[in-house]
C-alpha cells in the first residue's frame, strides 16, 4: 500500500523570500569563487615568472635570457595543445555516451530523409532481394490512349462563332441561362 503525506504548505511569500535568500548566497558564492580563482592565478604566475633582472646584463646575456624564455613559451605551447587535445576527446566521448543514453531511452532525433530517386526494380530487389524474376514495367499496365480518338473527339464538339456566346449571354436572360447551366436547382425572382 502507498502512504501519501500531505503537500507541504508553503505560502507564496515565503517561498519568494526563500527564493531570493538563495539566488544572494548564489551570487556571493559566485563572487567569492571568482575572486579566489583570481589569486591562485597571481600565485601561479609569481612562481612560474619570477620578475627578470635585465639590468647590467651583456648583450650575451640578454640573448640567453631571450632563448630560455623562448624555450618556456614553445614548452607552454605544447602542454596547451596537449590540454586542448584532452578537452576535444573528452567532449568527444561525452557526446558518444549521450548517444548511447538516448539509444537506450529510446528517444532520440530522427536524422532528416533525403530524397532518392529509385526505380521499380531496384526498389523490388531491395524489399524481396534477388527473389523477382525480371524487370517490372510500370508503363504496361497504363491504359493506352489513341490520338485518333482524341481527334474524333475534338471534331465532334461545336465548334461556333464566340461573338454569338457572348451575345446570346448579355443581360440577365444571359446570367439567368448561365445559372440554370450551372444549378441543379432552379431560382425564383420576386
Amino acid at each position: 500500500m502507498y502512504c501519501f503525506q500531505p503537500k507541504c504548505k508553503i505560502s507564496a511569500s515565503r517561498k519568494l523570500s526563500l527564493k531570493i535568500l538563495l539566488l544572494t548566497r548564489a551570487t556571493e558564492d559566485l563572487e567569492a569563487e571568482k575572486t579566489a580563482n583570481e589569486e591562485a592565478k597571481v600565485r601561479y604566475l609569481r612562481e612560474k615568472l619570477p620578475p627578470l633582472q635585465l639590468r647590467g646584463l651583456n648583450i650575451d646575456d640578454l640573448q640567453k635570457v631571450c632563448k630560455e624564455i623562448h624555450e618556456k613559451i614553445h614548452v607552454v605551447d605544447e602542454d596547451r595543445y596537449d590540454c586542448e587535445a584532452k578537452v576535444l576527446k573528452n567532449y568527444r566521448d561525452i557526446n558518444k555516451l549521450k548517444l548511447k543514453v538516448q539509444d537506450l531511452g529510446g528517444k532520440f532525433k530522427k536524422p532528416a530523409l533525403r530524397k532518392v530517386r529509385v526505380s521499380a526494380d531496384e526498389m523490388l530487389k531491395a524489399l524481396f532481394g534477388s527473389k523477382t524474376k525480371g524487370s517490372m514495367d510500370l508503363r504496361a499496365n497504363l491504359k493506352s490512349v489513341k490520338k485518333e480518338d482524341i481527334k474524333q473527339e475534338k471534331l465532334t464538339m461545336e465548334v461556333g462563332d464566340w461573338r454569338k456566346n457572348v451575345e446570346a449571354m448579355s443581360g440577365m436572360q444571359g446570367r439567368k441561362k448561365m445559372f440554370d447551366a450551372r444549378s441543379p436547382f432552379s431560382l425564383t425572382m420576386y
